[in-house]
């Protein structure tokens, strides 16, 4: 079955998940850490991207964000990755891929689904000694780097920044249900949209591309006027 596009929509915000091959470290340490997410400032201002949220793993790198073109999220992914992978191997003086290849992605509705998804990037701990870094100090009011730019849908958490972090930082602890959870990996293992049926409708394009799962078995056929299962 070929590949399908990718599902990128210009202003909306996305769920991306950059993995390593075969489950390898894409960083070793803090020094690591950090020249991966001095690329991705770089790489985020030149495209003009906007992040909302950032979960960095040994394996993995998750982000929410919103491209003002759809180009502009594929060349950000694809500038990180690269240059990533490059100074990685020189460092630690290694040869081959690093990253699983394609980066997953959905976008997301705004309102709840896009705060599920920042719950998604940041549910690992904070600090430098768990080994993986997250951006959920920036919805604290902490400075962070890459800087983070919260979106409505975190605004609307409450009507003062105390409300609002002590909201966040709830849905954090009690992070998401093993049903969100499947919900959201499969939207990027397919590159669905993540949101309501009528959020995925309204992102149909005029190539057919499909944005959430088609149903399983073969399609009904009109036979004599009247639909019958195909055998």
């Amino acid at each position: 079955m070929a590949r399908l596009p990718r599902l990128l929509v210009a202003g909306l915000p996305h769920l991306l998940s950059q993995r390593a091959q075969h489950g390898q470290a894409i960083v070793g340490d803090d020094e690591d850490r950090m020249a991966l997410l001095a690329l991705l400032t770089e790489a985020a201002r030149r495209q003009g991207v906007v992040l909302h949220a950032y979960g960095l793993r040994d394996t993995r790198l998750d982000l929410v964000a919103t491209p003002p073109a759809p180009r502009d999220l594929s060349a950000m992914m694809q500038s990180v990755a690269r240059r990533h992978a490059a100074a990685f191997n020189r460092r630690h003086g290694r040869r081959g891929g690093l990253w699983e290849g394609r980066f997953r992605v959905a976008v997301v509705q705004p309102g709840c689904w896009l705060v599920d998804a920042m719950v998604y990037a940041e549910r690992l701990p904070s600090a430098p000694s768990s080994g993986a870094w997250s951006s959920r100090a920036s919805h604290a009011g902490a400075a962070v780097a890459p800087p983070m730019t919260d979106p409505p849908a975190y605004w609307a958490l409450g009507n003062t920044p105390f409300e609002r972090e002590a909201v966040y930082a709830s849905r954090l602890e009690h992070a998401l249900t093993p049903e969100q959870l499947a919900t959201i990996e499969m939207a990027l293992r397919g590159g669905w949209a993540l949101g309501s049926a009528t959020f995925a409708q309204s992102l149909a394009e005029p190539d057919g591309r499909p944005t959430i799962p088609r149903q399983r078995g073969r399609p009904r056929r009109p036979i004599d006027g009247v639909f019958k299962m195909s055998p």
